[in-house]
């Protein structure tokens, strides 16, 4: 091959990429399909609404996800039938507050494994350099790089779902004294969390946002507050809605029960910070038997030799 065909090669593809992205970007003159015109109507409530009316990003990517879309289906279920646990992810994913669904972290995780593998490629690959290594050795630190990528995944969707109930748990009294203070001004539950969700940007000041959205479109309050418990599971606020819930079909006064599952909130913030505290006892000793002693030892025993030094 001539550098002229080089080079026409390199302008062809630069021009068949450079027309792709013009066609990608064109609008299209089909008639809009009904899911798209009933979109806008649905964008406060619905993701898939929202999806539907961004636009499409230009260039080949997603033709390229459409080609590997079966191959990658093929993969999302095969670690799903190894893995197994779709319930207890859409769980965490729910805790979390990502938008993701389960397929979506199971492509994630594939993701993650493939960059792994890769690693796990070229650590092998820099230590055949170093030293002859057998080949089944390689296969196996390719294999334990993947692994621990999509386990890798998995871990950092535990811990921001922890990390995300631990601040819910942590907003809950506020939220509920705030609720408690509308309640005794005159408001009624759903006009105090109304503006609760107003006045606030906490995790679970939009939680709650959402619930005077579902009631917005029809949904039972009690019902919208039950589902909302059941999908976050942290017991203090589940608690608090079972409360709330009863009051609601009993007619109970609700500031006092709220004002109360506020005290009770705290109380178990306030145990599981002791809990915390006794179960990291030991750890806590390494600072103080290792850095704050040594330089207590020094500033006491340093200047009297000092001054031994200079009076001999």
């Amino acid at each position: 091959m001539t550098a002229v065909v080089s080079w026409g090669v390199v302008a062809g593809i630069c021009l068949g990429f450079g027309l792709w992205l013009l066609a990608s970007i064109a609008p299209r003159m089909s008639r809009p399909r009904l899911a798209r015109r009933v979109a806008p109507y649905l964008v406060d409530i619905s993701a898939g609404a929202r999806e539907s009316l961004s636009p499409a990003p230009p260039g080949p990517l997603p033709v390229i996800g459409v080609l590997l879309e079966p191959v990658a289906a093929r993969a999302r279920r095969a670690l799903d039938n190894v893995l197994g646990g779709a319930e207890a992810i859409g769980r965490r994913l729910r805790q979390s507050g990502s938008s993701l669904t389960v397929e979506g972290f199971r492509s994630q995780q594939l993701l993650w494994g493939l960059i792994g593998g890769a690693t796990g490629v070229a650590a092998a690959a820099a230590a055949a350099r170093i030293q002859s290594v057998p080949v089944w050795v390689q296969l196996v630190v390719v294999v334990v790089f993947a692994i621990a990528g999509v386990i890798a995944r998995d871990y950092v969707l535990q811990r921001a779902a922890r990390r995300r109930l631990a601040r819910l748990a942590s907003e809950l009294p506020v939220i509920l004294e705030f609720l408690t203070l509308s309640l005794s001004a005159g408001e009624g539950i759903l006009d105090a969390i109304r503006r609760v969700t107003r006045t606030s940007t906490g995790e679970l000041s939009r939680e709650l946002g959402t619930v005077v959205t579902a009631v917005n479109t029809g949904l039972p309050f009690a019902d919208t507050l039950t589902a909302l418990a059941r999908d976050l599971e942290l017991p203090p606020f589940s608690r608090c809605v079972e409360q709330v819930v009863g009051a609601l079909e009993r007619g109970t006064p609700l500031a006092e029960v709220l004002r109360a599952q506020a005290q009770d909130a705290r109380d178990d913030a306030k145990r599981e910070l002791l809990e915390v505290a006794g179960k990291k006892e030991v750890a806590m000793l390494f600072p103080l038997v290792f850095l704050i002693l040594p330089v207590t030892i020094a500033f006491a025993i340093f200047p009297g030799i000092f001054v031994l030094q200079l009076g001999l």
